[in-house]
């Protein structure tokens, strides 16, 4: 719970500067993802919750690799501030 804590947070701060920003969009799909995976967790044969996800999912992974390509230090804050990806080590 501590994560969903922080990243509201990050949203909450984000909102006030730019709601239409890349990041915005991530920081928000990464919310929604994070509520339907614990929605998940109780109701296992929810199938149209589980379509949402996977959508949500792709949704963000569109936009994460459009951040990569486009700015890669505002991708990588993003991507350490909300712990989405692990990083490569070696």
């Amino acid at each position: 719970m501590l994560k969903n804590a922080f990243v509201s947070i990050i949203l909450q701060e984000e909102n006030k500067e730019n709601a239409g920003s890349a990041e915005f969009q991530v920081v928000n799909f990464t919310n929604k993802i994070r509520r339907l995976t614990s929605h998940l967790e109780l109701h296992k044969k929810d199938y149209l919750s589980q379509r949402g996800l996977r959508k949500i999912l792709g949704k963000r992974q569109r936009l994460l690799a459009y951040l990569s390509k486009k700015n890669r230090i505002r991708y990588n804050e993003l991507i350490g501030q909300l712990n989405i990806r692990e990083t490569k080590t070696g």
